[in-house]
């Protein structure tokens, strides 16, 4: 999809990486993630186009505004309830890279119910752009846009069971052999914005064998308000406290998608998932692994500065022995 041309929304099924610059890093992922066949919650993405009108004008243009609310009657439509809740999520086009993740700078409302509510979860979506914590992330990177721009995503929300991250290189070692998970019950905000410590599996990506485990005491837990836009803290039953919130199978299961999204985009990545109360995995976010991925160029920068350059025909030289003098 060209940015020019100024198409308001774009869905997900029309878009891919290339489309960074029109739909932003989360919805530039979340395209790619359905033309590889990934399961994720339906939706689109209110383009920077859009918002560029939006920022022009100062006030939420209507023809914006008619496109987003057809977008969003088509999902309530698809899933059978006039008053679907969405995931309204921020899609910088600086965001998501390969050399920064922007996670948790700019805003993101999950359970948002209704025309009206989705409209001003937007327009704040794109105000975040230019909140102190983001223009301060950007500057310290050094991030140069001539103009930054935000498209977002809007996506039908998952009810999770269970719902967390998961690395597919260890964050802590940076091994790339296994999948790193971390879970807890309800939506994976709680896990994401650290209000709880979440249980956390270690699993092999050949074998799919759980090496290590560590199942914690999950206080609390983020679930969707019953009425109206918006989630809540509850405590967890006691009896689901200290069980694990994942199965052994969905470990498995999570590891297999993991490593094929991995594969799917050449580098380890940073997921963000949810398991349904069907048992269904999706996939709301991949990112690439900032971290050790970042040590990795350095030190690949450092051992080419380091290595000698072979002067010409030496290569010659050494096949055939020193030269006598």
């Amino acid at each position: 999809m060209e940015e020019t041309g100024g198409a308001n929304v774009a869905w997900f099924d029309d878009i891919d990486l290339d489309d960074r610059a029109s739909v932003g890093g989360k919805g530039a992922s979340l395209g790619e993630l359905r033309r590889a066949r990934v399961d994720v919650p339906p939706g689109f993405v209110v383009t920077t186009a859009a918002f560029r009108r939006f920022a022009r004008e100062g006030a939420l243009p209507r023809a914006v505004a008619n496109d987003v609310a057809r977008g969003y009657a088509r999902l309530c439509a698809e899933a059978g309830d006039d008053a679907l809740p969405v995931a309204v999520r921020s899609s910088a086009t600086a965001e998501d890279g390969a050399a920064a993740s922007f996670a948790g700078l700019q805003d993101t409302y999950l359970s948002v119910r209704g025309e009206a509510n989705v409209l001003d979860a937007l327009q704040r979506c794109w105000a975040s752009l230019h909140g102190e914590a983001a223009v301060a992330y950007r500057s310290r990177l050094e991030v140069r846009e001539e103009e930054p721009a935000m498209g977002v995503v809007i996506q039908r929300m998952v009810e999770p069971r269970s719902a967390g991250v998961m690395f597919t290189r260890s964050p802590l070692s940076g091994d790339p052999s296994v999948v790193c998970v971390s879970s807890s019950w309800g939506l994976g905000s709680s896990v994401v914005g650290g209000e709880v410590t979440p249980d956390e599996f270690v699993v092999n990506k050949v074998t799919g064998l759980v090496v290590r485990s560590t199942i914690s005491d999950k206080e609390i837990r983020h679930v969707p308000l019953e009425a109206g836009s918006g989630t809540r803290e509850e405590p967890n039953p006691p009896e689901l406290r200290t069980r694990a919130s994942l199965e052994t199978s969905e470990l498995r299961a999570l590891t297999e998608i993991g490593t094929r999204v991995e594969r799917h985009y050449g580098c380890a990545q940073d997921i963000e998932w949810a398991v349904d109360g069907r048992g269904t995995i999706f996939i709301l976010q991949s990112r690439p692994e900032t971290v050790w991925s970042a040590r990795d160029r350095e030190a690949a920068a450092q051992r080419a500065l380091e290595t000698p350059k072979a002067k010409p025909f030496e290569h010659v030289f050494s096949f055939f022995g020193p030269r006598k003098t």
